[in-house]
C-alpha cells in the first residue's frame, strides 16, 4: 500500500515532507512499546503509535522504517519533527484511535506484521 492510500484511508496529515511516495507498504505494526517494534517490525513496516517522544524516531532509524503514522490526535512537538526529517522519515499524523486506524487499514489490504511465531 503506497502512503498516500494510506492518507486517504485513515484522514491523516502529513507532518512531513514524503520521502518515497512509491514505497509499497507491506505490513503495518502498531504499538506504544519501542522495545516491540525493535523485536517485531521490519523495512517494510508502517509503524502506528500514539507515543510521541523521540525514541519513536530512533526506533524507527535503527529498524530502516520510513514511516510513521501517530494516532489519537498526538501531533509530535517540533523537535521530533526536525529529527524526523533529518532521518528521512515520513511522519503522518491521524485522529482515530489505534484501533480504528489498524482495522481501516486491514480492511483495506494492510497486513499486520506477524514475525514471531506462536508455541502453544
Amino acid at each position: 500500500m503506497k502512503i498516500k492510500e494510506i492518507i486517504e484511508i485513515v484522514n491523516a496529515k502529513v507532518l512531513t515532507e514524503f520521502c518515497n511516495e512509491e514505497k509499497e507498504f507491506e505490513y503495518a505494526f502498531a504499538s506504544d512499546l519501542m522495545s516491540d517494534v525493535l523485536a517485531y517490525a521490519n523495512d517494510e513496516t508502517l509503524l502506528i503509535t500514539g507515543l510521541s517522544n523521540p525514541q519513536v524516531i530512533r526506533t524507527a532509524e535503527i529498524m530502516d522504517i520510513s514511516a510513521v503514522l501517530f494516532v489519537r490526535g498526538k501531533v509530535p512537538n517540533s523537535d521530533i519533527i526536525d529529527l524526523a526529517v533529518e532521518n528521512s522519515l515520513t511522519i503522518l499524523a491521524t485522529d482515530n484511535i489505534m484501533f480504528e486506524t489498524c482495522g481501516l487499514l486491514y480492511k483495506n489490504g494492510m497486513k499486520g506484521n506477524r514475525k514471531w511465531q506462536t508455541t502453544y
